[in-house]
C-alpha cells in the first residue's frame, strides 16, 4: 500500500529501469519509456524503513505519510539499483525483455480497441479499401468471401451477387497467431482488414451483435498452399473469434477439382470420385476434355460463380466446434500451429502413413 516511501521507490525503480533500458539499447531513441506498470508486472518488492516519529494517514494506519522517506527511498533505490543492474546483466535483461514485453501488449491491447471498435458512416471510418462490400446491411442477408490473392479475388468481385456478397481478398498467407506476438499480429495489415470488415471487435471487445456478415466463408485454391491457408484463417479465428465458429458463422467453400467437357456439355467434379462417376456416365472416350483447375484464378468469373458462389449450386462446409472437446481442439492447435516443434515432428512421423495426396 505504501504511502510517501512507496511513491519514492515506484520513482525511483521507473527511472532507473528506463535508462538503464536505453543504455543497454532495449529501448530506442523515438520509442517511448518503459511505464511503472511495465516494469512493475511480476516483481515483488519489500521495502525497510526504520524512523523515529513514523506519521501514518487515516484511520486504518496503512500508508505512511512522513515526506522524508520518499526522498531517502528515492536516493537509495535509484543508486542500489542502478548498481545491481550493472553487476547482474543476465537478471536485468529478463526483467527488461518481460517490462518490453508488457509494454508491447499494452499497446497492442490499445491498438486493437481503437481498430476493432467499428464507427458509423457519419464518423467517417471506412472500411478496408481492399473490401467490396454489400449494398445489403441486414448481417442476416450478408456473407464475405475471404478470398485468397489478388487474381481470384478480382474473379469473385466480377462474378458475385453485389446486393449480399462482400469479398475481401488477402495478399499472401496472413500471420501464424499461435507463434505471433500480439502486438504483430494486431498490425497485419490482412488481419487488421478482417478484423474491421467483420465489425465484432476481438477477444474482450468482441460482440457478436456486431457481426456485419452472417456467412464468413474461406475461399482458398483446391491445393496444400490453399489448405494452409484456410487453416492459418481458422487458427486466427480460434483464438481471437471462437464465438463465430462456435455459433456456426464459419464455412470453407469447396471449388471444383476438375471440369469435364464434351459435346459442348460442361461438368464440374469436386472430388476424383466424382470425376469417375461423371465419367462412368458419359463414358470414357478420346472426346472428353478434361482440366485440372490449380487455383481459383484459373476460373473466369461465371465459371467461379457457377460452381462455387452461387447460393443454388455451390457446396459450402460449415466448420464446427465441439465443445465437450474444446481441451483437444486447444491442444491440436497448439501441437500443429505452435511454436514448439518437436511435438509437431511427432504428430507428422506418427500419422505419415495416412497421408493420400502428397504434394512433393
Amino acid at each position: 500500500e505504501g504511502g510517501t516511501h512507496y511513491t519514492g521507490f515506484k520513482n525511483a525503480l521507473t527511472k532507473t529501469f528506463n535508462d538503464f533500458a536505453r543504455q543497454m539499447k532495449f529501448l530506442k531513441d523515438n520509442e517511448a519509456n518503459l511505464s511503472g506498470e511495465d516494469i512493475r508486472e511480476g516483481l515483488t518488492a519489500i521495502i525497510s524503513i526504520k524512523l523515529p516519529d513514523p506519521q501514518f494517514e487515516g484511520q486504518t494506519k496503512q500508508k505512511l505519510g512522513n515526506s522524508e522517506a520518499r526522498a531517502a527511498v528515492d536516493s537509495v533505490v535509484s543508486e542500489q539499483l542502478t548498481y545491481f543492474l550493472e553487476q547482474n546483466p543476465t537478471v536485468a535483461k529478463i526483467i527488461l525483455e518481460k517490462a518490453v514485453l508488457a509494454q508491447r501488449a499494452r499497446d497492442a491491447a490499445r491498438k486493437a480497441r481503437d481498430l476493432t471498435r467499428r464507427k458509423t458512416a457519419l464518423e467517417g471510418m471506412s472500411l478496408p479499401g481492399k473490401l467490396a462490400d454489400c449494398s445489403d446491411k441486414d448481417p442476416k442477408n450478408c456473407e464475405i468471401y475471404i478470398v485468397e490473392g489478388d487474381s481470384a479475388g478480382g474473379s469473385a468481385k466480377t462474378a458475385r451477387s453485389r446486393a449480399t456478397q462482400a469479398i475481401l481478398p488477402l495478399r499472401g498467407k496472413i500471420l501464424n497467431v499461435e507463434k505471433s506476438r500480439l502486438d504483430k499480429i494486431l498490425v497485419n495489415n490482412e488481419i487488421k482488414a478482417m478484423i474491421t470488415a467483420f465489425g465484432t471487435g476481438i477477444s474482450d471487445d468482441f460482440d457478436i451483435s456486431k457481426l456485419r456478415y452472417h456467412k464468413i466463408i474461406i475461399m482458398t485454391d483446391a491445393d496444400v498452399d490453399g489448405a494452409h491457408i484456410s487453416t492459418l484463417l481458422l487458427t486466427f479465428l480460434y483464438r481471437f473469434m471462437p464465438e463465430l465458429i462456435r455459433d456456426g458463422y464459419v464455412y470453407l467453400a469447396q471449388p471444383p477439382l476438375y471440369k469435364v467437357e464434351k459435346s459442348k456439355q460442361v461438368w464440374y467434379a469436386y472430388s476424383d470420385e466424382d470425376l469417375n462417376n461423371i465419367l462412368l456416365q458419359i463414358g470414357r472416350d478420346q472426346n472428353n476434355k478434361i482440366q485440372r483447375y490449380k487455383g481459383l484464378g484459373e476460373m473466369d468469373a461465371e465459371q467461379l460463380w457457377e460452381t462455387t458462389m452461387d447460393p443454388e449450386r455451390r457446396v459450402l462446409l460449415r466448420v464446427k466446434m465441439d465443445e465437450e472437446n474444446s481441451s483437444e481442439i486447444d491442444l491440436t492447435f497448439t501441437t500443429l500451429m505452435g511454436d514448439n516443434v518437436e511435438p509437431r515432428r511427432e504428430f507428422i512421423e506418427a500419422n505419415a502413413k495416412y497421408v493420400k495426396n502428397l504434394d512433393i
